[in-house]
C-alpha cells in the first residue's frame, strides 16, 4: 500500500471525493466524502461570523474596538441615559483582515459621537450623533487602508427636535427652539384671542389698517419721546418771522413783540415732515395770557402757514409758546 506522498496529486475536489477516516466506533479505516467532512462541520461548529461586546458607559467615555475575531464586531452600547459626549476608536488597521465590519447600536442618544481612526487612513459616513435604537455598520477596505459606511441609521438632530417629529406639540416644539418667548400654545386663527398680550414699542415704519385704531383704558395715542422738538422765533425778530423744524411735532417759541387788538400775524413753518392736505393741530401752552389767541395753519408741502390772532381788546407783547402735532390727511 502506497504512502500518502506517492499518491498522485489532485488539483481540484469535488464533492464526493474520499478521504481516508480511522472510525473509533468500529477500530478501523473507512472512507468519507468531501461533502460528508463538510456536513459535519456545519452542524458541529458554529461558524465565526459575529463577536459582541457590550457596554455600559457613562459621559464622555472612550471604547476601543477589539482586535477582529470575526468577520463583524457588534459594538453594543447600553447606557443608564442620554451621553453627551463619546469616543470609540477603530481597531488597529494592521489587525484588520479585508471586509471586517463594525456594528455600533445605542439604547440611548449619544448627543456627540466621535469614531477615532487607529492607524487607517480614513472613515468615510461616520455620524456625529446617534439617536436611541440607531446604528452605523462601518466595512474595512484593506486596498485604501479606509471604513466606509455601508449603512447608517442616525440623525442629525437632537432628542429635541426628534420629540417634536415625532409628537408636534406646542411645549415639544418650545423645547426644540432656544430663544422662544412665552410657554403658551401656538396660534393659528384668522381672530386669534391673546390673553393680555405685552406688546412691545413697534419698529416699522407705518402701520396701515383699514379699521378703527382704539385705545381702551388709559392709554394714550400719540408721540413718543425723541419724535419731537423746539425752534424759537428769537428775541427781537418779530412775530413774522419763519422757523425751522422738520418734527412731526413740537413746540414753537414766538418773539415778544406787540400785536394789537384784534390783529393777525402769519409766519412760516418750515418743516419736511408735513405733506399738502395734513392738518397741524397748534395749542397755546405757556407764555403770555391764556386764551386771548386763536390759532390756525394753512398747509403744504414742506411748509405750513401759522396764523395767530389776538382776540382781546388790547395791545399784546407776549413770548406764547405754541405746541403742534402733525395729522396726515387726504381728501381722497
Amino acid at each position: 500500500m502506497p504512502t500518502i506522498n506517492q499518491l498522485p496529486v489532485l488539483s481540484q475536489l469535488s464533492s464526493g471525493d474520499q478521504i481516508p477516516v480511522y472510525n473509533t466506533a468500529n477500530g478501523d479505516a473507512r472512507r468519507a466524502s468531501i461533502n460528508a467532512l463538510l456536513q459535519y462541520f456545519q452542524q458541529s461548529f458554529a461558524a465565526p461570523t459575529v463577536s459582541t461586546s457590550v457596554y455600559v458607559p457613562t459621559t464622555g467615555f472612550s471604547i476601543t474596538v477589539p482586535t477582529p475575531v470575526s468577520e463583524q464586531q457588534w459594538m453594543l452600547i447600553q447606557p443608564a441615559g442620554t451621553l453627551a459626549t463619546g469616543t470609540i476608536t477603530l481597531p488597529l488597521n494592521t489587525g484588520v483582515p479585508d471586509g471586517t465590519e463594525v456594528l455600533i447600536t445605542t439604547t440611548q442618544e449619544i448627543t456627540a459621537l466621535t469614531i477615532s481612526l487607529n492607524g487607517a487612513t480614513a472613515v468615510f459616513g461616520s455620524p456625529t450623533t446617534l439617536r436611541p435604537g440607531a446604528a452605523v455598520r462601518l466595512r474595512f477596505y484593506l486596498a485604501t487602508n479606509s471604513w466606509y459606511s455601508i449603512i447608517t441609521d442616525s440623525s442629525p438632530f437632537g432628542a429635541a427636535i426628534q420629540a417634536f417629529l415625532a409628537t408636534p406639540s406646542s411645549a415639544n416644539l418650545r423645547t426644540a427652539v432656544t430663544d422662544e418667548t412665552g410657554t403658551g400654545a401656538l396660534v393659528f386663527a384668522d381672530t386669534p384671542t391673546l390673553v393680555t398680550p405685552v406688546l412691545g414699542a413697534a419698529t416699522g415704519t407705518s402701520v396701515t389698517t383699514t379699521g378703527s385704531l382704539l385705545v381702551s383704558g388709559t392709554g394714550k395715542q400719540g408721540y413718543a419721546t425723541g419724535s419731537g422738538g423746539t425752534a424759537s422765533q428769537g428775541s427781537g425778530s418779530g412775530k413774522a418771522t419763519g422757523v425751522t423744524l422738520s418734527k412731526s411735532n413740537g413746540s414753537i417759541t414766538l418773539d415778544a413783540a406787540n400785536l394789537n387788538a384784534a390783529t393777525t400775524v402769519s409766519f412760516t413753518l418750515t418743516n419736511t415732515v408735513i405733506e399738502a392736505g395734513d392738518i397741524l393741530v397748534m395749542n397755546h401752552i405757556s407764555g403770555g395770557t391764556a386764551g386771548a389767541y386763536t390759532l390756525n395753519a394753512q398747509c403744504a408741502a414742506g411748509s405750513a402757514a401759522i396764523n395767530v390772532r389776538n382776540v382781546t381788546a388790547g395791545s399784546l407783547a407776549e413770548a406764547i409758546v405754541i405746541r403742534f402735532a402733525v395729522i396726515k390727511a387726504v381728501s381722497a
